[in-house]
Protein backbone atom coordinates (compact mmCIF):
# COMPACT_ATOMS: atom_id res chain seq x y z
CA UNK A 1 0.00 0.00 0.00
CA UNK A 2 1.84 3.27 -1.83
CA UNK A 3 1.26 6.38 0.86
CA UNK A 4 -0.87 8.72 -0.03
CA UNK A 5 -2.47 10.23 2.94
CA UNK A 6 -2.64 13.63 5.25
CA UNK A 7 -2.68 13.05 9.07
CA UNK A 8 -3.72 16.38 11.12
CA UNK A 9 -3.36 16.82 14.45
CA UNK A 10 -4.85 19.37 16.65
CA UNK A 11 -6.99 19.87 19.77
CA UNK A 12 -9.28 21.64 18.51
CA UNK A 13 -12.59 19.80 16.60
CA UNK A 14 -13.70 22.68 14.51
CA UNK A 15 -10.19 23.11 13.21
CA UNK A 16 -9.86 18.96 12.58
CA UNK A 17 -13.51 19.73 10.51
CA UNK A 18 -12.33 22.74 8.82
CA UNK A 19 -9.07 20.92 7.68
CA UNK A 20 -10.41 18.06 6.19
CA UNK A 21 -13.08 19.76 4.11
CA UNK A 22 -10.44 22.25 2.67
CA UNK A 23 -7.65 19.10 2.07
CA UNK A 24 -10.21 16.56 1.38
CA UNK A 25 -10.27 17.11 -1.93
CA UNK A 26 -5.93 17.14 -2.49
CA UNK A 27 -5.42 13.76 -0.36
CA UNK A 28 -7.01 11.38 1.92
CA UNK A 29 -7.37 12.98 5.52
CA UNK A 30 -6.95 11.40 9.28
CA UNK A 31 -7.56 13.62 11.98
CA UNK A 32 -6.27 13.00 15.53
CA UNK A 33 -6.94 15.75 18.40
CA UNK A 34 -3.92 14.78 20.65
CA UNK A 35 -0.34 14.27 20.43
CA UNK A 36 -1.00 10.89 21.98
CA UNK A 37 -3.76 10.17 19.32
CA UNK A 38 -1.21 10.97 16.74
CA UNK A 39 1.40 8.59 18.17
CA UNK A 40 -1.75 5.75 18.36
CA UNK A 41 -2.46 6.48 14.12
CA UNK A 42 0.98 6.68 13.25
CA UNK A 43 1.92 3.18 15.19
CA UNK A 44 -1.14 1.75 13.43
CA UNK A 45 -1.32 3.45 9.92
CA UNK A 46 2.49 4.82 9.41
CA UNK A 47 2.90 3.09 6.12
CA UNK A 48 -0.04 5.09 4.90
CA UNK A 49 0.70 8.30 5.48
CA UNK A 50 2.52 10.60 3.53
CA UNK A 51 2.47 13.45 5.32
CA UNK A 52 1.91 14.99 8.60
CA UNK A 53 0.53 18.29 9.75
CA UNK A 54 0.48 19.09 13.35
CA UNK A 55 -0.45 22.01 15.50
CA UNK A 56 2.00 23.13 18.21
CA UNK A 57 0.12 23.96 21.34
CA UNK A 58 -1.99 21.24 22.58
CA UNK A 59 -2.94 20.19 26.24
CA UNK A 60 -0.53 17.39 27.34
CA UNK A 61 1.87 17.73 24.93
CA UNK A 62 3.32 20.18 22.18
CA UNK A 63 3.29 19.78 18.26
CA UNK A 64 7.60 19.09 18.68
CA UNK A 65 7.24 16.09 20.66
CA UNK A 66 5.01 14.34 17.89
CA UNK A 67 7.03 15.83 14.87
CA UNK A 68 10.10 14.32 16.99
CA UNK A 69 8.72 11.03 17.80
CA UNK A 70 7.76 10.63 13.72
CA UNK A 71 11.00 12.05 12.89
CA UNK A 72 12.44 8.85 14.84
CA UNK A 73 9.95 6.15 13.64
CA UNK A 74 8.73 7.28 10.47
CA UNK A 75 11.22 9.19 8.98
CA UNK A 76 10.10 9.16 5.48
CA UNK A 77 6.88 11.02 6.74
CA UNK A 78 7.29 14.75 5.37
CA UNK A 79 6.61 17.00 8.55
CA UNK A 80 4.74 20.26 9.22
CA UNK A 81 3.73 22.45 11.74
CA UNK A 82 0.65 24.66 11.66
CA UNK A 83 1.03 27.93 14.21
CA UNK A 84 -0.24 31.32 14.53
CA UNK A 85 2.02 34.23 13.99
CA UNK A 86 2.50 34.46 18.12
CA UNK A 87 4.47 31.23 18.15
CA UNK A 88 6.71 31.65 15.61
CA UNK A 89 9.85 31.27 17.79
CA UNK A 90 8.09 27.40 17.97
CA UNK A 91 8.08 27.05 14.60
CA UNK A 92 11.83 28.48 13.67
CA UNK A 93 13.10 25.93 16.73
CA UNK A 94 11.25 23.35 15.14
CA UNK A 95 12.95 23.98 11.37
CA UNK A 96 16.44 24.77 12.80
CA UNK A 97 16.08 21.43 14.82
CA UNK A 98 15.18 19.63 11.18
CA UNK A 99 11.83 18.57 12.81
CA UNK A 100 9.69 19.88 10.11
CA UNK A 101 9.79 20.73 6.13
CA UNK A 102 7.68 24.11 6.24
CA UNK A 103 5.30 25.65 8.73
CA UNK A 104 1.76 27.28 8.47
CA UNK A 105 0.59 30.05 9.66
CA UNK A 106 -2.66 29.87 11.27
CA UNK A 107 -5.41 31.10 9.96
CA UNK A 108 -4.72 29.19 6.21
CA UNK A 109 -5.54 31.00 2.89
CA UNK A 110 -6.86 28.29 1.10
CA UNK A 111 -4.93 28.56 -2.32
CA UNK A 112 -1.19 28.80 -0.23
CA UNK A 113 -2.22 25.83 2.14
CA UNK A 114 -3.20 23.82 -0.79
CA UNK A 115 0.18 24.82 -2.36
CA UNK A 116 2.29 24.04 0.67
CA UNK A 117 0.86 20.62 1.01
CA UNK A 118 0.70 19.50 -2.47
CA UNK A 119 4.61 20.59 -2.30
CA UNK A 120 4.87 17.97 0.76
CA UNK A 121 3.31 15.28 -1.39
CA UNK A 122 5.37 15.60 -4.49
CA UNK A 123 7.97 15.54 -1.80
CA UNK A 124 6.95 11.86 0.16
CA UNK A 125 6.36 10.55 -3.50
CA UNK A 126 9.47 11.25 -4.44
CA UNK A 127 11.12 9.84 -0.94
CA UNK A 128 9.55 6.54 -1.48
CA UNK A 129 11.00 6.32 -5.24
CA UNK A 130 14.29 7.24 -3.28
CA UNK A 131 14.06 4.91 -1.10
CA UNK A 132 12.81 2.10 -3.07
CA UNK A 133 15.61 2.36 -5.66
CA UNK A 134 18.06 2.51 -2.71
CA UNK A 135 16.34 -0.64 -1.24
CA UNK A 136 17.17 -2.57 -4.42
CA UNK A 137 20.74 -1.14 -4.08
CA UNK A 138 21.61 -2.23 -1.32
CA UNK A 139 19.92 -5.36 -1.69
CA UNK A 140 22.46 -6.30 -4.29
CA UNK A 141 25.18 -5.03 -2.43
CA UNK A 142 24.41 -7.33 1.07
CA UNK A 143 23.74 -10.48 -1.88
CA UNK A 144 27.33 -9.51 -2.60
CA UNK A 145 28.82 -9.04 0.74
CA UNK A 146 28.65 -12.50 1.24
CA UNK A 147 30.95 -12.94 -1.60
CA UNK A 148 32.78 -10.86 -0.88
CA UNK A 149 33.57 -11.82 2.43
CA UNK A 150 34.18 -15.92 1.11
CA UNK A 151 36.66 -14.47 -1.27
CA UNK A 152 38.60 -12.60 0.97
CA UNK A 153 38.60 -15.60 3.75
CA UNK A 154 40.34 -17.69 0.63
CA UNK A 155 42.74 -15.45 0.33
CA UNK A 156 43.58 -15.17 4.52
CA UNK A 157 43.37 -18.75 4.52
CA UNK A 158 46.28 -19.41 1.99
CA UNK A 159 48.55 -18.45 4.55
CA UNK A 160 47.63 -20.86 6.92
CA UNK A 161 48.43 -23.95 4.39
CA UNK A 162 51.50 -25.42 3.33
CA UNK A 163 50.79 -25.36 -0.49
CA UNK A 164 47.03 -25.54 -1.73
CA UNK A 165 44.68 -24.38 0.71
CA UNK A 166 41.84 -24.53 -1.94
CA UNK A 167 40.35 -27.88 -0.84
CA UNK A 168 40.08 -26.69 2.88
CA UNK A 169 38.48 -23.44 2.24
CA UNK A 170 35.74 -25.90 -0.12
CA UNK A 171 35.13 -27.61 2.66
CA UNK A 172 34.44 -24.46 4.58
CA UNK A 173 32.20 -23.20 1.80
CA UNK A 174 30.16 -26.45 1.54
CA UNK A 175 29.66 -26.32 5.04
CA UNK A 176 28.35 -22.90 5.22
CA UNK A 177 25.97 -23.51 1.99
CA UNK A 178 24.96 -26.74 3.86
CA UNK A 179 23.92 -24.64 6.83
CA UNK A 180 21.84 -22.17 5.48
CA UNK A 181 24.07 -19.04 5.31
CA UNK A 182 22.43 -16.07 5.30
CA UNK A 183 22.69 -12.71 4.08
CA UNK A 184 24.08 -10.21 6.66
CA UNK A 185 21.57 -7.40 7.04
CA UNK A 186 23.17 -4.23 7.03
CA UNK A 187 21.46 -1.42 8.54
CA UNK A 188 22.20 1.62 5.96
CA UNK A 189 21.19 4.55 8.21
CA UNK A 190 24.31 3.49 9.92
CA UNK A 191 26.45 2.53 7.24
CA UNK A 192 27.94 4.37 3.66
CA UNK A 193 30.12 2.53 1.54
CA UNK A 194 33.20 3.42 2.60
CA UNK A 195 32.63 3.01 6.29
CA UNK A 196 31.27 -0.74 5.26
CA UNK A 197 34.51 -1.22 3.23
CA UNK A 198 36.15 0.17 6.48
CA UNK A 199 34.49 -1.99 8.99
CA UNK A 200 34.78 -5.06 6.87
CA UNK A 201 38.93 -4.70 6.22
CA UNK A 202 38.97 -3.90 10.09
CA UNK A 203 37.20 -7.35 10.60
CA UNK A 204 39.64 -9.71 8.12
CA UNK A 205 42.35 -8.56 10.12
CA UNK A 206 40.76 -9.56 13.26
CA UNK A 207 40.02 -12.73 11.56
CA UNK A 208 43.56 -13.30 10.31
CA UNK A 209 44.72 -12.73 13.67
CA UNK A 210 42.50 -15.31 15.12
CA UNK A 211 42.71 -17.89 12.64
CA UNK A 212 46.85 -17.26 13.96
CA UNK A 213 46.22 -17.63 17.48
CA UNK A 214 44.04 -20.97 16.80
CA UNK A 215 47.03 -22.56 14.40
CA UNK A 216 49.33 -22.04 17.21
CA UNK A 217 46.51 -23.83 20.13
CA UNK A 218 46.15 -26.47 17.70
CA UNK A 219 49.21 -26.86 17.69
CA UNK A 220 50.29 -26.59 21.11
CA UNK A 221 47.65 -28.92 22.23
CA UNK A 222 47.55 -31.69 19.61
CA UNK A 223 51.70 -32.05 19.74
CA UNK A 224 52.77 -35.58 18.40
CA UNK A 225 49.14 -37.13 18.59
CA UNK A 226 47.60 -36.25 15.32
CA UNK A 227 45.00 -38.96 15.19
CA UNK A 228 41.60 -38.26 14.16
CA UNK A 229 40.22 -38.81 17.44
CA UNK A 230 42.34 -35.96 18.59
CA UNK A 231 41.96 -33.39 16.04
CA UNK A 232 37.86 -33.56 16.48
CA UNK A 233 38.53 -33.63 20.44
CA UNK A 234 40.17 -30.33 20.05
CA UNK A 235 37.60 -28.87 17.54
CA UNK A 236 35.07 -29.86 19.95
CA UNK A 237 36.36 -27.50 22.84
CA UNK A 238 37.38 -24.83 20.46
CA UNK A 239 33.82 -24.37 18.97
CA UNK A 240 31.65 -25.58 21.94
CA UNK A 241 30.52 -29.13 20.64
CA UNK A 242 30.48 -32.37 21.37
CA UNK A 243 33.31 -34.75 20.71
CA UNK A 244 32.16 -38.59 19.49
CA UNK A 245 35.02 -40.13 18.18
CA UNK A 246 35.99 -38.56 14.82
CA UNK A 247 33.49 -36.31 14.73
CA UNK A 248 31.54 -33.38 16.53
CA UNK A 249 28.15 -32.50 17.41
CA UNK A 250 27.06 -28.11 17.45
CA UNK A 251 24.13 -27.41 18.66
CA UNK A 252 23.56 -24.84 15.70
CA UNK A 253 25.06 -23.69 12.38
CA UNK A 254 26.55 -20.80 14.01
CA UNK A 255 30.07 -21.91 13.83
CA UNK A 256 29.81 -23.02 10.52
CA UNK A 257 28.36 -19.48 9.40
CA UNK A 258 29.17 -17.14 11.37
CA UNK A 259 32.49 -15.24 9.74
CA UNK A 260 29.99 -15.00 6.67
CA UNK A 261 26.54 -13.86 7.51
CA UNK A 262 27.37 -12.12 10.74
CA UNK A 263 26.14 -8.44 10.98
CA UNK A 264 28.95 -5.70 9.95
CA UNK A 265 31.28 -3.51 12.47
CA UNK A 266 30.68 -6.95 14.91
CA UNK A 267 34.06 -8.08 15.69
CA UNK A 268 34.68 -12.24 15.35
CA UNK A 269 34.06 -14.16 18.78
CA UNK A 270 36.80 -16.66 18.95
CA UNK A 271 34.72 -19.73 18.34
CA UNK A 272 33.79 -18.15 15.10
CA UNK A 273 36.86 -18.64 14.12
CA UNK A 274 37.66 -21.81 15.23
CA UNK A 275 35.93 -24.34 12.70
CA UNK A 276 37.82 -22.38 9.61
CA UNK A 277 40.92 -22.42 11.55
CA UNK A 278 40.61 -26.02 12.12
CA UNK A 279 39.87 -26.48 8.80
CA UNK A 280 42.88 -24.91 7.73
CA UNK A 281 45.04 -26.95 10.29
CA UNK A 282 43.67 -30.61 10.07
CA UNK A 283 43.19 -29.87 5.91
CA UNK A 284 42.09 -33.87 5.55
CA UNK A 285 38.05 -34.21 4.30
CA UNK A 286 35.40 -33.63 6.45
CA UNK A 287 32.02 -33.24 5.91
CA UNK A 288 28.96 -30.92 7.77
CA UNK A 289 25.73 -33.18 7.87
CA UNK A 290 22.15 -32.88 9.71
CA UNK A 291 22.76 -34.20 13.18
CA UNK A 292 20.48 -37.37 13.61
CA UNK A 293 18.26 -37.75 16.38
CA UNK A 294 15.71 -35.17 15.35
CA UNK A 295 18.04 -32.07 17.30
CA UNK A 296 16.55 -29.26 15.19
CA UNK A 297 19.54 -27.13 13.66
CA UNK A 298 22.27 -29.27 14.90
CA UNK A 299 25.31 -30.14 12.83
CA UNK A 300 27.59 -32.78 13.14
CA UNK A 301 30.89 -32.26 11.84
CA UNK A 302 32.28 -35.78 10.71
CA UNK A 303 35.36 -37.94 8.62
CA UNK A 304 33.19 -38.77 5.10
CA UNK A 305 31.49 -42.63 5.43
CA UNK A 306 34.36 -45.16 4.80
CA UNK A 307 34.55 -45.76 0.61
CA UNK A 308 32.90 -42.13 0.22
CA UNK A 309 35.74 -40.13 -0.54
CA UNK A 310 36.00 -36.71 -1.17
CA UNK A 311 35.18 -35.13 -5.42
CA UNK A 312 37.89 -33.49 -6.80
CA UNK A 313 38.34 -29.41 -6.04
CA UNK A 314 36.97 -27.41 -9.12
CA UNK A 315 39.42 -25.24 -10.79
CA UNK A 316 36.27 -22.70 -9.96
CA UNK A 317 35.00 -23.74 -6.90
CA UNK A 318 35.26 -20.47 -5.66
CA UNK A 319 33.18 -18.62 -8.38
CA UNK A 320 30.43 -21.04 -7.99
CA UNK A 321 30.22 -20.87 -4.37
CA UNK A 322 29.76 -16.95 -4.48
CA UNK A 323 27.01 -17.79 -7.17
CA UNK A 324 25.22 -19.81 -5.02
CA UNK A 325 25.79 -17.23 -2.20
CA UNK A 326 24.25 -14.63 -4.27
CA UNK A 327 21.12 -16.73 -4.82
CA UNK A 328 20.35 -17.28 -0.96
Amino acid sequence: MSADKILYVDDEPMALKYFERLVSPLAPVLTAPSVEAGKAILRERGGEIAVLVTDQRMPGAHGNELLRFTREFHPRIVRMLTTAYSELGEAIEAINSGEIYRYITKPWELASLHADLRNALELAELRSERDHLLQVKLLVQQQQLLGSRLASLAMLGAGFVQGDSSAAMHRYARAALAAGCSVPEVPWNQWDHAGLLQSEARRGMAVAQELARWQKEFEKECGTDRTPERAFALLAQAVGGLAQGPSVRVASAGPLTALLDAAPGQTPVPGATAWLAWLLWWNQPVEAVPAAGGSAGAWTLQVPASGAGEATVPADWLERAIEQLAET
